[in-house]
């Protein structure tokens, strides 16, 4: 089962590319840099949950 924090991650990840696709679209500035700042935040928050798994398997065996 996938870690909590690789769906939130995932989530942020795709909340960020529409926020800034968005900004795009509509030349908001402040909209695009706040979906890359999300996008970054989830690609963290995805690689985190993705060590935590690594650890919880390396534990079973």
């Amino acid at each position: 089962m996938a870690d909590h924090d690789r769906i939130e991650g995932a989530a942020k990840q795709t909340g960020g590319s529409i926020k800034e696709g968005l900004g795009k679209l509509t030349g908001d500035e402040k909209l695009k840099a706040e979906g890359r700042a999300d996008k970054v935040e989830g690609k963290v928050q995805n690689t985190v949950g993705g060590i935590k798994d690594s650890l919880k398997g390396d534990g079973r065996h």
